[in-house]
């Protein structure tokens, strides 16, 4: 059973006066990131995106059910998520370390 998911999380950041970004973290298989990068699409608040084991061999499946189940027909690699969440708008990180970089410009570029 899934737990609490981007799309539950994302408008409670949105709301939070105290906030003023959002990374998101997530990683290949399944289709939770392409609903959350719809949503971003609407947010007034930046949202920076880093998918993990962007460089796991495509035939490596990750070991639970959320990133197992996929939407028919979606690629679900990590790339294919990253590029959804640049079309919504959002600022990417390819690697660990450019995290902060991009939120940095994310920031920058709403003041």
């Amino acid at each position: 059973m899934l737990g609490t998911g981007y799309t539950d999380i994302l408008p409670l950041f949105e709301s939070d006066a105290d906030t003023d970004a959002i990374v998101l973290i997530g990683e290949p298989g399944g289709a939770l990131e392409y609903a959350a990068a719809e949503m971003a699409k609407s947010m007034k608040k930046p949202v920076v995106a880093y998918i993990t084991a962007q460089h796991a061999p495509p035939e490596k499946r990750l070991g639970h059910a959320g990133a197992i189940s996929s939407i028919a027909g979606a690629p679900t690699t990590a790339k294919e998520k990253l590029r959804a969440f640049r079309e919504a708008g959002c600022a990417t990180a390819a690697l660990l370390t450019e995290i902060v970089p991009a939120l940095n410009g994310a920031m920058a570029a709403v003041r």
